[in-house]
């Protein structure tokens, strides 16, 4: 699976489309030309009959060369700076295992067998300095070219994605100084992409660790985000919810809590009524009441339902809590801000004087608000977690959505991969064949698959 475990995905965990894939349905219509004219020429007994800027000066008869079953070295690689968290090596591979070969008169024949490949493993990170020339590769291949080529378009693309997503959130979970970070970016795609989705989060959370000598957990929204790895979906309520209980988030919390396993964290949705303060003392009010009342009785494990385990505030951009006193008149501090989460912590921490606790119940009441979390979502960014990080904001846990989908030149988040042809052979020798700029490269993390 990855560099941390030496183990890699079988092809059926990816459940892909083969029959089509072979034909050429998920493939840049252009390859299968490239291949259906290779193929005519190979059936023609073609040998090469023009001039070769790169061998002509060299003791090679050129008009022997067999151009429709040339062998050939194909590098794939990728040029964000100043590194990247690889993920979708497995699936690239399972596409070239599956779908290398060729059909004719309907029927596929494999050739996988007679390729060389090397590959590194899903959580190497790969290094770029911003000459061309000097890549790192992550994948290389070495065969008849027309036998692999359809795939190179469906490779390229779980390369890219997967290695963007992780390496996104490899950088937020570094902003974050290694406080969780939930993975909540599912509505923002098509479904079908969050099994490879939440593979690249679960991928990066490793190699965070691994780096950073840290065990932060992985948590994903949705059960597909943990198809391929066994992590399975976690949440809480959602404003639907609270709109379904009449705008009462309290009552919709004492609900939620009575009726769900106590293994599913009661955190709550404090900002349907745009007063994140307020909400969330009406929740710490009831729930604690509730669990008082159950210790109190001796039904210790009910009580447990009724521990508020955090509070989520979600404000929109456009909106300033009516927590946060405004400063002048300029429109600041919108969203969740500092300000607002300090507020909120402070007001956490001393709910229990509201309760006329008395005897032990006066430490005991302080410790269950001492307990209640702050889990912020809503535009979170690397340097928005920077940000709130250097002020040290009393958050414990951030919610990451679509900025872990960012791909673009002007944030450094482009993760674009590309395949080139950077060697070809002839009479049993090798001969560099890249475009100009191009040459072919090492990297030290390839390892052997066949």
């Amino acid at each position: 699976m990855t560099i941390f475990d030496h183990q890699r995905l079988a092809p059926d965990v990816f459940k892909l489309d083969v029959e089509r894939m072979r034909a050429g349905w998920y493939s840049d219509q252009y390859f299968a030309n490239i291949i259906g004219m290779l193929t005519d020429l190979a059936h023609q007994g073609y040998r090469f009959g023009g001039t070769s800027p790169y061998l002509d000066d060299l003791d090679i008869d050129l008009q022997s060369v067999d151009i429709g079953n040339l062998v050939v070295e194909m590098q794939w690689f990728t040029r964000r700076k100043p590194f990247s968290v690889v993920a979708g090596v497995d699936k690239a591979l399972a596409m070239l295992e599956t779908c290398t070969g060729y059909l004719e008169d309907g029927v596929f024949h494999s050739t996988w067998d007679r390729l060389q490949v090397e590959a590194v493993q899903d959580g190497t990170i790969v290094h770029y300095g911003g000459d061309p020339r000097q890549v790192e590769p992550v994948i290389k291949v070495r065969g008849r070219y027309r036998d692999f080529a359809l795939v190179e378009t469906p490779t390229l693309g779980a390369l890219t994605r997967g290695t963007r997503v992780a390496t996104n959130v490899y950088n937020v979970l570094v902003a974050a100084h290694g406080k969780s970070v939930l993975f909540f970016p599912a509505r923002f795609d098509a479904h079908e992409v969050q099994a490879a989705d939440g593979y690249a989060y679960n991928i990066a959370v490793q190699r965070f660790n691994h780096d950073f000598a840290q065990q932060t957990g992985s948590f994903i929204s949705t059960d597909a985000q943990g198809d391929w790895w066994g992590g399975f979906g976690g949440g809480t309520i959602a404003h639907a919810a609270i709109a379904a209980f009449l705008g009462d988030t309290a009552e919709t919390m004492m609900a939620f809590a009575a009726t769900r396993p106590v293994d599913v964290s009661r955190i709550a949705l404090v900002d349907f009524l745009n007063d994140c303060v307020g909400t969330t003392l009406d929740v710490m009010d009831k729930m604690f009441a509730r669990y008082k009342v159950l210790m109190d009785a001796g039904c210790e494990a009910e009580a447990q339902k009724f521990k508020l385990f955090g509070v989520r505030p979600d404000t929109g951009g456009t909106m300033r809590d009516v927590s946060v006193p405004p400063i002048g008149a300029k429109k600041v501090d919108m969203g969740v801000n500092p300000r607002l989460c300090f507020f909120l912590r402070s007001a956490i921490d001393s709910a229990w004087q509201r309760w006329n606790l008395e005897g032990d119940w006066l430490q005991r009441g302080q410790e269950w608000c001492r307990d209640v979390k702050i889990v912020v979502t809503g535009g979170f960014s690397p340097a928005k977690i920077r940000r709130f990080e250097e002020l040290n904001v009393p958050v414990d846990i951030y919610g990451v959505g679509s900025s872990l989908f960012s791909n673009s030149d002007a944030d450094g988040t482009n993760n674009d991969f590309t395949a080139d042809i950077v060697r070809v052979q002839i009479e049993g020798r090798w001969y560099n064949m890249a475009k100009v700029g191009r040459q072919p490269c090492g990297n030290p993390m390839l390892e052997r698959i066949q």
